[in-house]
């Protein structure tokens, strides 16, 4: 199916729900409202009106059981999972059938750490010239780029503006082609951290949108953030790598500020994400009850203990550090990301890997935008270069990530009543990681993206 077909088909489904009132009882009867015609069609909807598609593969990833499945046949009704079982059941008359032959399909992949409003080599004094509007139609491109490498959900932490919020919406309107988005909007931090915006001279007077110093400047600007539609709070402990003036091994916010921030933002239903490179920040952080700790480079024995107490998850965004060596002439970076990327790195492979051997929660993140959108699958193949096993990994990117995000009744696994969120590969991940760089086969809401594997989609017509 093409682009275009899908998004047909996406939009097709579409309907308004109206419920009326009954004496007996309640029903809500779906309003199906034709383009074409002034005829207004009331029906009540059933199983055998909604399309229905057969997926058949070679195995199948259970990610909430840690195991793999021969022979699966999933049973796709609109845009979720009817039914999965194994073997060769033949499927009823006039259901699309697609085999997928020897493929291994799995869960819709999950990056909880990504940019896509943004490009890589995109920021400096580069990225002041970008608008608002400018950067969601970047990420727009960036978002068609994610899907089409199999992650089917992501969590965007920090944008310009709001306007991955702008994206969110229109995805969610079927305006533009992307994955399921839970968004921050602008990042929160410290005059003159990481999350401000450091690169103008005084007489310019600019500060980042997420600038709040002090407790009450700090839950004002939860609650803003909230009001222009934030999903997740986002905010900067410590640090960074890619900001000027700022020293990844020192921390930012106080912990009475954090404390405050992060009570807030949960006590108004939003999980909170905190950018912590320095030890203290990362500890402060976990004590404050943070959702996850980001980067975690120079994460100490006391700190892995504090997040396992807390169960906190680690997002470690590994793959940009093996990027980074291998394409730092091509960036034309500036000298102070350069000099902090030399102490970054050996530090995190170092650190991170205590971490995944010491049984820390991780959520796969990957940090694109600082890399090309698109290679995000690089992230398995990371996590496992630093110690976790390709089972591990491939839970980080799906079951886990999910629960981060709270989503773990819709995402995440594949079983009856979960969202349609399939991608298949036609190697076994668990003994060739590296297949989750070239996913081959990607649907999202029961809608069939791109297909590189089956020969050809066939609808039976038994009679």
């Amino acid at each position: 199916m093409g682009l275009q077909s899908a998004v047909a088909a996406r939009t097709h489904r579409k309907f308004t729900t109206v419920t009326f009132l009954d004496l007996s009882h309640r029903r809500t009867i779906p309003l199906i409202v034709g383009l074409l015609s002034c005829a207004v069609i009331l029906a009540a909807q059933t199983p055998t009106q909604t399309p229905t598609i057969v997926l058949r593969a070679g195995k199948l990833f259970d990610s909430a059981a840690g195991r793999m499945i021969d022979h699966p046949l999933i049973v796709i009704s609109g845009d979720k999972i009817q039914s999965v079982s194994q073997g060769n059941s033949s499927a009823a008359s006039g259901v699309k059938v697609v085999d997928l032959g020897n493929a291994t399909i799995l869960p819709g992949l999950i990056d909880v750490h990504t940019h896509l409003t943004s490009n890589a080599g995109g920021g400096g004094y580069q990225g002041l010239g970008i608008s608002t509007p400018r950067a969601a139609l970047i990420g727009a491109k960036n978002a068609k780029l994610t899907l089409m490498a199999g992650f089917t959900t992501v969590r965007n932490v920090g944008a310009e503006g709001y306007s991955d919020v702008a994206l969110r919406d229109a995805i969610n309107d079927g305006d533009v082609i992307g994955p399921h988005m839970q968004v921050s909007g602008p990042p929160l931090g410290i005059t003159g951290g990481h999350c401000d915006n450091n690169l103008l001279p005084f007489e310019f007077h600019y500060s980042a949108e997420g600038v709040a110093d002090g407790q009450e400047a700090v839950i004002h600007r939860v609650r803003e953030t909230i009001k222009y539609g934030a999903d997740v709070i986002k905010f900067c402990a410590s640090g960074g790598v890619f900001s000027k003036g700022d020293n990844p091994l020192l921390e930012q916010y106080s912990p009475e500020e954090m404390q405050v921030l992060i009570t807030e933002a949960h006590r108004l239903g939003r999980k909170v994400a905190t950018h912590a490179h320095s030890a203290i920040s990362i500890k402060d952080a976990v004590k404050a009850n943070v959702d996850s700790i980001e980067h975690g480079i120079f994460i100490d024995e006391e700190g892995i203990e504090l997040m396992k107490q807390h169960h906190t998850f680690l997002v470690p965004t590994s793959f940009p550090l093996f990027w980074f060596e291998q394409h730092e002439s091509e960036m034309h970076l500036p000298p102070w990301v350069i000099e902090k990327a030399a102490i970054i790195i050996p530090a995190a492979k170092k650190n991170v890997a205590q971490a995944f051997k010491a049984g820390v929660r991780v959520a796969l993140g990957t940090d694109a935008g600082v890399y090309p959108h698109g290679l995000n699958g690089g992230e398995f193949w990371s996590m496992v270069q630093l110690g976790l096993t390709p089972m591990q990994a491939l839970q980080a990117g799906t079951v886990n990530a999910a629960e981060l995000m709270g989503w773990s009744d819709r995402i995440g696994a594949l079983r009856p009543g979960m969202l349609a969120d399939i991608v298949a590969v036609q190697a076994d991940p668990l003994t060739d990681i590296q297949s989750l760089q070239h996913v081959q086969f990607v649907m999202k809401d029961g809608v069939i993206y791109k297909d590189e594997i089956s020969a050809h989609s066939s609808t039976l017509n038994q009679n």
